[in-house]
């Protein structure tokens, strides 16, 4: 892990450079890769059947997130073996042969390839172009930007998973088609060929995770780019959905990550840093300082920082957990759904939390952490794009109401909600809990209260369409205020094991399990409160924001 992370600043400081059509890694870079290559971490969780250690999901995303949060830029190189996995299960036999057999015996890069400057998030959007050659062969013509991972010199060779649309294929997403694109073209043998018509035309100059090649790529211009249809069939929207799935949860582990080291880096500081009198000395010049971690203020900023690592941490791993529930129960579809229920909150809730808590990380540092003497600064640049990568909080709130809830009419949720006040009504006799449990039931009740005003208005839209926005104005605050009701169950659930626990710990042991029960409890009566405000804002919505003109703003 040491040797994975030692290029996290180095790549910062002296990020990848474009050179005649190739971007060039810092030589630091190339040794964290080297690093985890060295220790198999790619082959940890593939399928035993394709050369994997077989790694269930849970615990493939537990040692995601120790792999993410120590070097965010270097582990996004490493995703060839995603896309090996996503050829593996939708490709031909053939296709199986030629590219997912090399890229997992030579350490093959990979790069999932869906933007284009024009289209933007709206993928349906995109122009380029696969003309038909024969069988599965096609040439691609058009340009691809932000493409993260879209080159490097470290690699033999990189397998470009691409969207484009056949010609004569119909608008939209459903006219897209995907595509295998290597770099270079691959030999019988699974060596790499001649160099085929995909280059590198510019590299994103960005506020952060700058070690991380963005890519803009260029297909077709001087030569072609030879593409090969995906199993044969023009179904690219459904194939690459099996690579967004993955990196949304990804981006999601990687922002709970660096809010846990952030916090770990506050709390280490705030230990050691001598300032200021106690409180309870009011302005005695002659009173002995103290550490600040003393100070009300910081000891505030700490707990709203530690409860929502921890929280974030616990949303990540329990939709894991319903991925392996998925994996080994496939004729029960409630755990699919609610695995996909849950990602648009791990990936949407825990990008926006971790940014604007990592501020207060750097608050507990004062003037210090706003120097590059510390990480947080970089961990605050690198932490931004999480809220953009693989759609916006805005597109995974509408995927939250539109997509999870509203299309089985909310049977998943009104599942999971059972659960939840199985929790709220689990208390026995004196239970130590008892008001974080009300407070749970509360927040579930103005929860539900707030579905049911957007759902109604969700169902006036099919008689007057315009009444949608007052739905879309609170997607957002549906997707939030969702996530932090299972964050409050799961830390209240936490709580219970801890008190339990806590009987027979040592002072080690028991301080660690005095926290537990300390953020559940901060958790229940500082954030879940919230809902109340949002089911009121949700009633009170009379969509004057969608009445004013443009002009107005």
């Amino acid at each position: 892990m040491d040797d994975f992370a030692a290029s996290f600043a180095a790549a910062d400081r002296n990020p990848p450079y474009l050179e005649d059509g190739e971007v060039h890694l810092p030589a630091e870079l190339k040794k964290s890769l080297d690093a985890f290559y060295a220790g198999g971490w790619d082959k940890f969780s593939l399928p035993t059947e394709i050369g994997g250690g077989g790694a269930p999901p849970s615990l493939h995303w537990a040692v995601a997130e120790m792999l993410v949060g120590a070097n965010p830029a270097a582990y996004f190189y490493v995703i060839g073996t995603s896309m090996a996995r996503v050829i593996d299960r939708v490709g031909t036999e053939e296709q199986r042969q030629r590219f997912c057999r090399p890229m997992l015996e030579r350490n093959w890069g990979g790069s999932m390839v869906l933007t284009e400057s024009e289209a933007g998030s709206d993928v349906g959007a995109g122009t380029t172009k696969a003309i038909h050659v024969e069988d599965d062969v096609y040439h691609l013509d058009g340009v691809k930007r932000f493409i993260t991972s879209g080159d490097s010199d470290y690699f033999e060779n990189i397998i470009h998973l691409v969207l484009a649309r056949p010609e004569g294929g119909a608008p939209g997403t459903k006219g897209l088609s995907m595509f295998i694109v290597p770099k270079y073209l691959v030999n019988d043998d699974g060596s790499p060929g001649e160099r085929n018509g995909i280059i590198t035309t510019n590299l994103e100059d960005k506020m952060g995770i700058k070690g991380s090649a963005t890519c803009e790529l260029t297909l077709g211009a001087d030569q072609p780019c030879v593409g090969y249809l995906v199993g044969g069939v023009h179904e690219g929207i459904r194939q690459m959905f099996l690579v967004i799935a993955d990196a949304r949860m990804l981006i999601g582990v990687k922002s709970a990550s660096t809010l846990s080291t952030a916090y770990l880096n506050a709390l280490e500081y705030a230990a050691e840093r001598v300032q200021g009198p106690d409180l309870t000395q009011g302005h005695d010049p002659e009173a002995p300082r103290v550490p600040i971690l003393r100070h009300p203020n910081v000891r505030r900023l700490l707990m709203m920082q530690k409860a929502h690592a921890e929280g974030l941490r616990a949303l990540a791993l329990y939709t894991a957990s319903m991925q392996d529930r998925a994996a080994l129960q496939p004729d029960e579809p409630y755990w699919e759904r609610l695995s996909e229920l849950l990602l648009p909150l791990v990936k949407g809730y825990s990008s926006e939390k971790a940014y604007l808590l990592l501020a207060q990380s750097l608050q507990v540092f004062g003037g210090s952490g706003f120097t590059k003497d510390y990480p947080i600064e970089q961990y605050i640049r690198d932490a931004k794009i999480d809220t953009v990568y693989e759609g916006t909080t805005g597109i995974q709130a509408l995927d939250l109401l539109f997509r999870k809830i509203a299309k089985d009419q909310g049977a998943t949720l009104l599942r999971l909600a059972g659960q939840i006040t199985e929790t709220v009504k689990g208390g026995e006799g004196d239970d130590p809990l008892q008001a974080e449990r009300v407070l749970l039931g509360n927040a579930l009740e103005d929860l539900q209260g707030q579905l049911g005003v957007m759902g109604g208005h969700l169902m006036g839209a099919i008689a007057d369409p315009p009444e949608v926005y007052l739905a879309g104005l609170h997607a957002n605050a549906l997707l939030e205020g969702l996530a932090e009701v299972l964050i409050g169950w799961l830390l209240i659930q936490h709580a219970e094991i801890s008190l339990q626990a806590m009987t027979e710990a040592d002072e080690d042991d028991r301080s660690f399990y005095q926290g537990k029960v300390a953020s559940a409890r901060w958790f229940a009566k500082t954030v879940l409160p919230r809902a109340a405000l949002r089911r009121s804002l949700a009633e009170a919505e009379t969509g004057m924001l969608m009445e004013l003109p443009d002009a107005a703003f």
